[in-house]
């Protein structure tokens, strides 16, 4: 089944202006002005150190700015997925996803649990403890977490880390499916990957 449209009511994602943050005296992010409109695909680059993944955590309501605005309506549309896959390693996959799935309250959980674990080539791992599990079969199921309520913006630290050829193909794959019906920003070292998706990209120095 494809994803369907989750309307917005027209307004603008992610609104930032004169964005910065530091850490004490260190500067990490400075003066940042950019607009994600619903449908966007924004790409955000820049080497190690750059802020990639401050600006996300600001984007999700990890970290607060230091100066300037982050206007974003509804930080509950959001679905993140940080360095860390947040899933409990004492956990198998599958309760891992359930016990997300009654968080956010999601009907026919099991249904929509099923296909993700299907989808990401993890049904057979599903009985298995994370603990156990490899970090790009972590990856995987932390990319399962992500999608699991099926949010309208998707914040993605780099996506395609630790995964192995096939599980970058799967994402590439979800990511085009994912493209007609949501809003997505992408931190990623390789743009090239996403190029053909982005609408636009932001450059950190």
């Amino acid at each position: 089944m494809a994803p369907k449209r989750i309307d917005a009511g027209g307004r603008a994602m992610i609104q930032a202006r004169g964005l910065g943050k530091r850490f004490g005296d260190k500067r990490v992010l400075a003066e940042l002005d950019f607009e994600v409109a619903d449908g966007d695909f924004l790409v955000v680059t820049g080497p190690n150190g750059s802020g990639k993944t401050t600006l996300l955590r600001l984007c999700v309501g990890l970290a607060a700015p230091t100066s300037g605005e982050l206007d974003i309506p509804d930080r509950s549309l959001i679905g993140y997925l940080g360095h860390d896959p947040l899933v409990y390693r004492e956990l198998t996959a599958l309760e891992n996803l359930n016990l997300y799935g009654r968080l956010y309250r999601i009907l026919q959980r099991r249904e929509r649990i099923g296909m993700l674990l299907e989808r990401f080539g993890l049904w057979d791992a599903r009985n298995e403890r994370t603990g156990s599990l490899s970090r790009g079969m972590l990856q995987r199921l932390g990319l399962c977490r992500t999608l699991l309520h099926e949010p309208a913006l998707l914040v993605l630290d780099e996506p395609y880390s630790s995964l192995d050829a096939e599980g970058a193909t799967l994402l590439d794959s979800e990511l085009a499916d994912l493209r007609p019906t949501r809003t997505l920003v992408v931190a990623t070292h390789d743009p090239t990957r996403v190029a053909r998706l982005a609408s636009g990209r932001l450059a950190l120095a």
